[in-house]
């Protein structure tokens, strides 16, 4: 079962491309398409990275299961 994500909208907000979120958290940008879609669950390092990039207080800001 995939998580529901809201790291698009979160990004969108920082006025960041999918790019540029990708090279802060060190994945390619599939990879950031594949969790915007909800069709790819991220490790606990990789969520905790991108909540840090987006200035999200909490990972459960960004990810909900």
């Amino acid at each position: 079962m995939n998580m529901k994500t809201f790291i698009a909208d979160a990004r969108k907000k920082l006025k960041m491309t999918q790019e540029e979120l990708a090279e802060k958290v060190d994945v390619t940008r599939q990879t950031i398409i594949a969790l915007e879609q909800g069709r790819y669950n991220p490790s606990l390092q990789l969520a905790y990275n991108i909540t840090r990039a987006l200035k999200a207080k909490h990972i459960e800001d960004l990810f909900e299961f």
